[in-house]
């Protein structure tokens, strides 16, 4: 291997290791948006529930559920 050659592999080395060091650093910045993204998840899915709830709750949707499953018990074999 040549002087240049050498010289060559060394500068790539330690590109790359730079390259790496940046990543692991930007990472570390972004270590507590994890867990916020999860709270906001949280609550979505609890609200998104919620009128889920009320929706089933209904006299109309309950009235529709009573029927299909009348008609389901009431089938004929």
């Amino acid at each position: 291997m040549t002087v240049k050659a050498a010289a060559a592999a060394v500068s790539v080395t330690a590109a790359v290791r730079s390259w790496w060091r940046a990543r692991r650093s930007a990472v570390r910045r972004d270590s507590g948006m994890t867990t916020s993204e999860y709270a906001v998840g949280t609550i979505a899915a609890a609200a998104f529930a919620a009128v889920l709830y009320k929706i089933v709750t209904s006299e109309a949707v309950s009235g529709a559920l009573e029927s299909v499953i009348g008609k389901a018990l009431d089938a004929p074999f």
